[in-house]
């Protein structure tokens, strides 16, 4: 690897993991304001999105400079690749963030469902998913990335759990209907932040190993 391609490497690591720390924060942002019912973190994840948006572009522009420029090849080709693959990722998990800020300033101004609203858990298993698989893209880590995948199934039951709940919400009492969708939403757009997460986690088995595993879990997922 050249000098100037390493630096752009390391460079191309530090804004993944800039835009991964800002999908992050995001997302905990998001389920705070439905958990604690904060129209205001709301509002700021709403106005964030577009430093999320930006950073995609910035960090897109980049990769394709870099495939200008240097022509990689092998390990550093695949790995500018996978970038732009997690650049993609990330900013659909952003966006699903704000989807989530947006039920939160709907559900703020309704009275809430008792013991329908802590989605603690499950954010917290997504919270880590996010970090770690961005932490396993930059370290090359494969045991880690494996170990986000195996989680993906949990964040699954956990929506799953969560459906059956709102489900009987709304069957005790019709009032409660257009709140427990909203709540249902909420935990879609976390388990869809669980599954990009996923993805990138997979990318990463790709880029060290050259296994491709993306293709066994949706095998799994159609026999469940």
């Amino acid at each position: 690897m050249s000098k100037h391609l390493q630096r752009d490497v390391e460079h191309l690591k530090k804004q993944l993991l800039m835009m991964g720390g800002m999908v992050e924060e995001a997302t905990d942002l998001a389920i705070n304001a439905v958990i604690d019912r904060r129209s205001d973190l709301a509002t700021q994840v709403q106005a964030g999105d577009d430093a999320i948006d930006a950073k995609e572009l910035e960090v897109e522009d980049h990769c394709l400079k870099m495939l200008a420029l240097h022509q990689p090849v092998a390990t550093d080709l695949r790995f500018i690749i996978t970038a732009l693959k997690v650049n993609n990722d990330l900013e659909r998990m952003g966006d699903l963030a704000k989807n989530i800020a947006e039920r939160a300033a709907a559900l703020c101004e309704q009275p809430p469902i008792e013991g329908a609203q802590d989605f603690r858990r499950m954010a917290e298993r997504v919270r880590w998913m996010v970090h770690e698989c961005i932490d396993a893209l930059v370290e090359r880590d494969v045991d880690r990335a494996r170990k986000v995948c195996l989680d993906d199934r949990e964040v699954d039951e956990e929506n799953r759990r969560r459906f059956v709940q709102l489900q009987e919400v709304m069957k005790r009492d019709p009032a409660n209907v257009e709140r427990a969708v909203s709540l249902l939403s909420v935990s879609r757009h976390l388990e869809r932040i669980a599954d990009h997460a996923t993805n990138i986690a997979e990318d990463v088995v790709f880029l060290v190993d050259g296994e491709v595993i993306r293709h066994l879990r949706l095998a799994r997922a159609r026999a469940q």
